[in-house]
C-alpha cells in the first residue's frame, strides 16, 4: 500500500505543479479517502470492510437522490463460493541430504486455491528440460516433481515438456520475469471465488502446479551442476535445454478451507426525462471491492485498492451529486452500478448480466471505468473495445473537444479487454466500453 496522503502529494505535485486542488477535487478526493482509508480493510469481497463501504455508497446515493433499483432495496445479492489456501495451517520445503529449507508461502512459492487437491505430497524434483538428447534415454517423470522454466517462445512449444508432465505428481512452474505484465511477488494471498449457481470443484483431477519467485529460483537447483542463470540465458537464447535429475525432495502439508459467502452489488438509478427514451438505460459502473488483508509490503497488510477501483466509485458518487445538486435530466435514465468481486473474476457484474435487475433489452450500454491514474495531465485515453460499437465513435467526438486522444488499447497481449467489468455486458450483447 501507499498511503493515501503520500498518493494525494503526488496528484496534486504531478497534475497541479503543487497548487491548491479546487473544491471539486477535494470533494472527489474526500470520497476516495472515505472508501480507501485503513479502516475499510481493503474492502475484500463479502468481508467487514466491503460492508462498512457498501453502506457509504448507498448512503451517499441516498442523498443524491437515486432510486434503488437492486432486488433488495439498491443492493443485489451475489452467492459465491470460495476456496482458500490456509498458509497458516500449511507448509512446504526442500530436502537435501545436508538439511531442509523450508520456503514461504506467497513469498517464495505459491499455488491455486482449488478443492480435491492431496493434502500431503512429497517427491523427487527433476528438470525435464526438452527432452533426451540424442542417444540418451528419456528422464523418468513418473511421481516426481517437475521443474519448468517460464514459457518461452511459441517456437519452443511441445519440446517434451507435455509428455514430461503427464506422469508428473506435480509441477514448479517458475514465473516469468519480463512480458507486458510480470507478475508480483509476494503474491497477497491465494483464494478462489466463484459464481455459487456455476461453482464446479475447481480444478477436478488436474495435477498439482506451484509457482515459484524467480528471484529464489536458485534454490531449487543447488547441487544439481546446473545454475537457474544458466538454463534461464539458454531459453533466452532458444537453445536446447538439459535434463537432469535435481539432488532435492519438495515436502508439502496442504490445508484448503472452502465455504459460501455472500456480498452485493449496488444498484441504482436516475430516472430520465424524455417519455420517448427514459424507459432505455444507460449503465455506468466500476467496482468496489479490492484485495483486503494480504500478504504484508514493509509490514503493511492492507491493501487499500485506491485507484483501483475506489477512486472510479467515488467518481461515480461525485456524478450523482453533481447531477442531482444542478438539477439536471439525462433524456434516458442513468444506472449506477458498483459491483463486487471484480478482483476474484468478474463475479458481480456477471451475475448482473446474467441476472440483471432492468429488463436486458433495457439497457442500451455500458461505460465502465477501472484503474484510474490521475497523476498527470490527460492528453491520451486508453478505450478498450473502442472499434466494437459506435460507443468509440461517440468518445471520440467528446475527446476531440477536450483536446484529449483516444486510442486503441496498445497492449493487447495483456487481455484487458476480458479482464474488467464491460466485458460482461459484452457477454450479453450490450454495447460496452
Amino acid at each position: 500500500m501507499i498511503k493515501l496522503n503520500r498518493i494525494a502529494i503526488c496528484c496534486v505535485s504531478a497534475t497541479l505543479l503543487a497548487t491548491e486542488p479546487n473544491d471539486a477535487t477535494k470533494r472527489w478526493w474526500a470520497h476516495v479517502v472515505a472508501l480507501a482509508n485503513d479502516g475499510m480493510e481493503g474492502r475484500d469481497t463479502g468481508s467487514p470492510g466491503y460492508l462498512k463501504a457498501e453502506h457509504y455508497v448507498v448512503t451517499q446515493f441516498e442523498k443524491a437522490g437515486l432510486k434503488p433499483a437492486g432486488e433488495s432495496g439498491y443492493l443485489q445479492p451475489v452467492p459465491l463460493r470460495v476456496v482458500r489456501l490456509r498458509t497458516d495451517l500449511s507448509s512446504v520445503e526442500l530436502v537435501r541430504n545436508d538439511g531442509v529449507k523450508k520456503l514461504e508461502w506467497l513469498r517464495q512459492i505459491t499455488t491455486a486455491a482449488r478443492v480435491a487437491l492431496p493434502e500431503s505430497l512429497e517427491g523427487d524434483l527433476v528438470f525435464p528440460g526438452d527432452g533426451p538428447a540424442a542417444g540418451s534415454p528419456p528422464l523418468d517423470t513418473t511421481g516426481k516433481i517437475v521443474v519448468q522454466l517460464p514459457r518461452r517462445a511459441a517456437a519452443a512449444a511441445g519440446r517434451g515438456s507435455a509428455a514430461a508432465r503427464a506422469n508428473a505428481a506435480a509441477t514448479i512452474a517458475i514465473d516469468s520475469t519480463g512480458g507486458a505484465e510480470p507478475p508480483r511477488w509476494p503474491v497477497a494471498y491465494s483464494v478462489t471465488m466463484s459464481l455459487a449457481a456455476s461453482a464446479q470443484p475447481q480444478g477436478g483431477n488436474a495435477p498439482l502446479t506451484f509457482r515459484f519467485n524467480p528471484t529464489f529460483a536458485g534454490e531449487l537447483f543447488q547441487g544439481s551442476g546446473h545454475t537457474y542463470a544458466e538454463l534461464q540465458k539458454l531459453s533466452d537464447e532458444g537453445k536446447p535445454l538439459p535434463q537432469f535429475a535435481i539432488p532435492a525432495r519438495l515436502r508439502a502439508s496442504i490445508r484448503m478451507e472452502s465455504g459460501d459467502l455472500a456480498s452485493d452489488n449496488i444498484v441504482a438509478v436516475l430516472p430520465g426525462s424524455d417519455p420517448a427514451l427514459a424507459d432505455q438505460c444507460l449503465v455506468v459502473s466500476a467496482h468496489l471491492d479490492g484485495y483486503g488483508f494480504g500478504e504484508p509490503w514493509n509490514g503493511d497488510r492492507i491493501y487499500n485498492g485506491a485507484f483501483d477501483d475506489a477512486a472510479y466509485v467515488a467518481t461515480l458518487i461525485d456524478l450523482a451529486q453533481t447531477l442531482h445538486e444542478s438539477g439536471r435530466r439525462l433524456k434516458r435514465s442513468l444506472l449506477f452500478l458498483v459491483v463486487t468481486g471484480e478482483e476474484k473474476g468478474l463475479l458481480g457484474s456477471r451475475y448482473f448480466a446474467a441476472h440483471p435487475t432492468v429488463a436486458k433489452e433495457k439497457l442500451v450500454a455500458d461505460i465502465n471505468l477501472d484503474q484510474l491514474r490521475p497523476i498527470f495531465p490527460l492528453r491520451i485515453l486508453t478505450m478498450l473495445a473502442l472499434d466494437e460499437s459506435s460507443l468509440g465513435v461517440a468518445a471520440k467526438q467528446v475527446a476531440e473537444k477536450m483536446d484529449i486522444k483516444i486510442q486503441a488499447d496498445p497492449e493487447p497481449e495483456r487481455r484487458l479487454l476480458t479482464r474488467s467489468d464491460h466485458y460482461s455486458f459484452m457477454q450479453i450483447g450490450v454495447p460496452a466500453t
